[in-house]
């Protein structure tokens, strides 16, 4: 069954610019055109547009994605590859280095409130304030 543009991204829970901007990136495939011009797509594309934005939610690039959908379509038998797995272990690298990153951040931030700074020259000032880093290295 073929589905046009409107059914696919409503069906997808997408706008018809997100549709047609994953179609430039390449995301999805080109559809066919009926007689009349328009886009027609295979029901398979509501699939890869409901993948494409789970993988947004877990902080994976439209680029990323690409490189995931691709490594799928090439691969002959499941589990073969493992470009998911790869990707994803990297991926939880890179949000569990933000979150390491976030909570000296948070630490920072209650220290400077605990440390009753209200003005940021003032207190970057002081020797002991909180806010200034050590850029020793």
């Amino acid at each position: 069954m073929s589905l046009r543009s409107g059914q696919v991204a409503a069906a997808a829970g997408v706008n018809l610019q997100t549709l047609r901007y994953y179609e430039r990136r390449g995301l999805l495939d080109e559809p066919e055109r009926t007689l009349g011009g328009h886009r027609v797509y295979p029901e398979q594309a509501v699939t890869t547009l409901r993948t494409i934005k789970a993988a947004q939610r877990l902080g994976f690039t439209l680029a990323e994605i690409a490189d995931l959908l691709a490594s799928a379509r090439h691969q002959h038998r499941p589990g073969e590859g493992a470009g998911l797995r790869d990707s994803t272990h990297a991926k939880l690298a890179d949000v569990e280095a933000k979150i390491a990153d976030l909570t000296i951040l948070a630490g920072t931030l209650r220290a400077a409130l605990d440390a009753g700074c209200n003005d940021l020259e003032t207190c970057v000032a002081t020797p002991d304030c909180p806010l200034v880093l050590d850029v020793r290295g």
